[in-house]
């Protein structure tokens, strides 16, 4: 007896089987869009049916319980797309963003204004660095353009002295400006 319940049972699953496979593969795809998944969820949710066939009340609908299955089976399959496109979106948002901010900052950026303050915070820093006669020996020469022998004659010392004095502060100002030097030889080198 207990052999022809087996039969029974699995004659049951058979025909549960043949009759509702292509129409729970059918809804399947029209969620999850991919027949071989949709083929998958629906062997797993008729192998879910079979293996706990035995917990199951005698009067179990056998097709609803294969459908609930095939439900949660897409429900969570669906649930993962989501929260991994949340995460490509994210992703793609932060991005985004780290773009606009590079454009927003490159087109807001001046460079010769840049350039031009940090190039004279460093001369003003390094003549502000220098002896007092020598400074003001090498603003003479370079801010009011005089010559040497203008220089010599205005402050009673040698023209020697006057090139002395420059050519130690163009010594400070390289230093200073060693990664600026072709600005600064542009500038003060004349």
């Amino acid at each position: 007896m207990e052999c022809l319940d087996k039969i029974d049972v699995f004659s049951t699953f058979d025909k549960v089987y043949q009759k509702y496979r292509e129409p729970f593969i059918k809804l399947a795809i029209s969620y999850v869009g991919d027949r071989s998944i949709a083929e998958d969820f629906v062997t797993d949710s008729f192998v879910a049916y079979w293996e706990n066939r035995g917990k199951l009340p005698a009067d179990t609908n056998i097709p609803a319980y294969i459908l609930v299955s095939l439900k949660n089976k897409c429900l969570t399959h669906l649930t993962h797309l989501r929260k991994r496109q949340e995460v490509i979106d994210n992703i793609k948002n932060q991005y985004q963003w780290e773009l606009d901010f590079k454009i927003t900052s490159l087109e807001a950026c001046n460079p010769q204004e840049i350039f031009s303050k940090e190039v004279h915070r460093l001369v003003n820093d390094a003549i502000r660095s220098l002896p007092e006669k020598t400074r003001e020996i090498f603003l003479l020469s370079r801010m009011e353009s005089l010559t040497n022998r203008e220089i010599s004659e205005r402050l009673d010392i040698s023209i020697k002295t006057v090139e002395f004095h420059v050519s130690k502060a163009l010594k400070v100002l390289r230093i200073a400006l060693k990664d600026y030097l072709l600005v600064f030889f542009y500038f003060f080198v004349k």
